[in-house]
This record gives structure tokens, sequence and C-alpha cells, in this order.
């Protein structure tokens, strides 16, 4: 279930109804707890012929694997999988926010005596979607015994965790790290352009990189646009998307597809997209937050480039959405609060609100008291901007700063929404959450 709370007027705030547990239990679930009994009593040839049931089956349906737990219709068992050999010392899954990082023998594998088999099961909202990763310790040695030493050598082992190769569903990387793969339980949001392989049936849209110059940030910024189906220069004027982290969107990401499939159906006006790269870590951690250089490049040097090029609405704020996550959460934040003249929509994704200027690039540290971008809003005269918010359950302190912001712009009479998907800090559920404010806000039923 989505919890999404909206409201126009100056109400109370309402706060969502008490849903069950979210939080993630580890547990063993019945097809793995069948298999293990049945090859604890198996001889060799019998084990291993039920051993390769087991993984043919796998095969078909894909993993991970996911099961109903009775009496508990909310909730289903989640196993994860690998398919080990001789060599295999331990499996480490690294799933977004369901690993605890301090702990991470917490998330080691277990394999079933005699088999190939490792797995490891977690009981998990049925409203859950996320990105995961394994990977596999074949080294010579035994694993360490004592604990710290066993949490350094798995702290060198995550750095090589990968995509599952029995799941098809993979999640793009970007700057050198290893895709990951994705599950989603039957709650969770459905994606709006499902089914995706009707994309090659629509009309497609183009995606152009650009090289242009900034004096705002200093020499040039490669700019990803997407220009939809059929528009020409002379076209009427059309709302504009300006979406950080360009190269993962565009170039990893493939939300072309999406915007594709939502024009066609009509949900989604056509419009263009104009999405700067990140360039490498470093450059996003020192341009993206609240940096004032960035918004300047945006507001007065992105946008009207754009509008020498393409039919996009630039002057009119009220059918431009400037949006982010993470790092570029902030960014979309910063650029509503400072230029409403350019910027009327706000689409801010689990926003980093623990960023304040006096941090250094890169690095991060916990809020005490208000958040700086919290009070900022708090203390300004309200924007005439909308804004929407959009934060995972596990995304720890980053909950409460997303309640903080939404408090303090609701009560200061904004027009301010804000959904909690069962996820992380996690691409995967971003790509679906934009492709819903998206519409929310510039679809037919837009306010």
């Amino acid at each position: 279930m989505r919890v999404q709370v909206a409201e126009s007027e100056p109400e109370p705030t309402v706060r969502p109804a008490a849903l069950p547990d979210h939080r993630p239990v580890r547990v063993t679930g019945p097809r793995i707890a069948r298999l293990a009994a049945s090859a604890a009593e198996a001889d060799p040839a019998r084990r291993a012929a039920l051993v390769e049931e087991f993984w043919q089956e796998t095969a078909r349906h894909g993993t991970p694997l996911v099961e109903e737990i009775d009496r508990e219709p909310d909730h289903r068992v989640v196993t994860f999988l690998w398919r080990g050999h001789r060599a295999t010392r331990q499996v480490l899954l690294m799933a977004n926010r369901l690993v605890d990082r301090g702990h991470l023998a917490g998330s080691l594998l277990e394999v079933i005596p005699g088999t190939d088999v490792w797995h490891l099961g977690l009981r998990l909202r049925a409203d859950h979607r996320g990105s995961y990763r394994l990977a596999a310790d074949v080294s010579a040695k035994e694993p360490p015994t004592a604990p710290d030493v066993l949490q350094e050598r798995l702290r060198s082992l995550a750095v090589h965790a990968a995509g599952d190769p029995l799941n098809p569903t993979t999640q793009p990387s970007r700057w050198g790290a290893p895709d990951g793969s994705v599950f989603a339980l039957p709650q969770a949001p459905a994606e709006a352009w499902a089914p995706a392989e009707r994309a090659a049936a629509v009309p497609a849209g183009r995606v152009e990189r650009h090289r242009a110059p900034t004096a705002a940030l200093g020499g040039f910024r490669d700019v990803w646009v997407y220009v939809p189906p059929g528009a020409r220069p002379a076209d009427a004027r059309l709302p504009a998307l300006v979406l950080c982290d360009g190269d993962l969107w565009f170039g990893r990401e493939g939300f072309q597809r999406t915007l594709d499939l939502l024009i066609a159906d009509g949900r989604l006006p056509p419009l263009v997209v104009l999405a700067p790269d990140a360039v490498d870590r470093h450059t996003r951690d020192r341009e993206l937050g609240g940096r004032d250089a960035f918004v300047t490049y945006l507001a007065d040097e992105l946008l009207p480039w754009a509008a020498d090029r393409w039919p996009l609405a630039a002057e009119d704020p009220a059918r431009t959405v400037v949006a982010g996550q993470s790092l570029g959460g902030m960014a979309a934040l910063h650029a509503g609060h400072l230029r409403p003249d350019r910027f009327g929509h706000v689409v801010a994704q689990s926003p980093s609100l623990w960023w304040r200027p006096e941090l250094p690039p890169g690095a991060s540290a916990p809020v005490l008291g208000t958040p700086w971008m919290v009070g900022r809003y708090a203390a300004a005269a309200p924007r005439p901007i909308t804004v929407h918010l959009d934060v995972g359950l596990h995304e720890g302190a980053t909950v409460d700063h997303c309640r903080a912001l939404y408090d303090t712009l609701h009560s200061a009479r904004y027009r301010v929404t804000r959904s909690e998907y069962n996820g992380g800090h996690d691409q995967a559920c971003w790509h679906v959450a934009l492709a819903e404010a998206l519409i929310r806000l510039l679809g037919p039923a837009s306010p």
C-alpha cells in the first residue's frame, strides 16, 4: 500500500492510518523448508535430483522467490537465492536499505547442507519494491570467526556485489558500478506505463545529447534533451521538465520509453525534458544540494538556451517542473525557493535534507534541530509553487525530515503533496514515483 497525503488547503495535517509493519524480518520460507527437509532425508543421488528440480523450477519463475504467508495477506516471504559451488565460502545480500551495514553478517545467505542452494528469506510487506545485489566469497581461506574481522571481510566483499544472475529484471547503475536487480511485490505501486513491452508499438520521441557552455558552473555541460514525438520548432510551446542526473535517466535508465508510453496513453501531454549530465561523483557532490550557482545555471542559462532550440514554455513557471533525487531533490527544492519565476512545480524525491552549506562536498552529517532547507522555507514568504515529496519508508531520518518539510509547507499554505512508498533510497522506486508525480502535475487532471 502506498501512503499518500495531499492537501491544497491549510487544514490540519492528516497522518496516514496505521499500516502493517514494513520492517524486514529474517525467516525461512516454506519452499526452502520443504527442500531442506527432503534433502536431509535423501541419499546423495536423490538429493541431487531434488536440487536440480528446484533450480529448474527457479529458472522458470525467476528470483527472488515470493511466497504467501498464511493469515498474513499483507506480507510475503521473499527468498533471495544463489547457486554456489565447492569454492563458495559465503554469499552476501546487499538489498537497498534492508541491510544493516554495521552488521553485514546478518545479511549472509545460508546453505542447505549437502547442496549448492544458498538462501536468505525476509518477511516483507506486500507493497515493497527495491533493488539488490549479491556477492559470493570464493577466497581460499575460511571466513574469520571474530566479528570485527568478519565485518571487514564482508565490507570488502560488498564492493564486488552485482546483479542476481537468476533475475532478469535489472537496475542500471553508472560510473563503473555493476547493475543491480529489482523485485516488486504484488501490492507495490503499479508502473503507470506497464507493460513496457508496448514501447515498440507507440511513437517514439528522440533523445539528443548536447554540449553547451555555462558561466555559472564554469566550462561546459552535457545536456540530455527529450523531444516528444512529432514536435517541431514552430509548434505551440510545450511543458518542460528540468531533471537532474540526465546521464542516469536517459543514458542508462531509458526514461524516454516511459515518457513515450505515457504520452501515447494521454496520461501526459507532450513535453520537453532537459536533463543536465551529473558528470561524475565529485562534480555532482560539488554542484547539487542547495547551491545557488546550480539554480542560476538551470534558470538563466539552461532554460533560455533550450527555448531557442525547442518549442518549450520556458517563460511560464506554471508549465515548468524541476525534479531531482537525493542531492538532486535538494537542488530542485532550492530552485523552487530561489526562482519561482522559472519553476512553478517541484518534485523532490528522497531529498538529502541533511545537507547544509557548511558541509564540504561529499560529506554528510546528522541533522541537529531543523533541517536547513526546512528552515529556509519556514523563514521566507510562501512561493507560488506546487511541491511534491517522495520518500521511502526504509530511509531512516529522511522520512522524518520530509514530514517536517511537508508540515512547514502545508502550514504556510503551499500546494504540497507527500507520498511515502515502501522501499529505500532507490532508483527502482523513484522511476515509478516520478512518472506518477508528472501525471499528477501535468496530466489531464492536474491542478
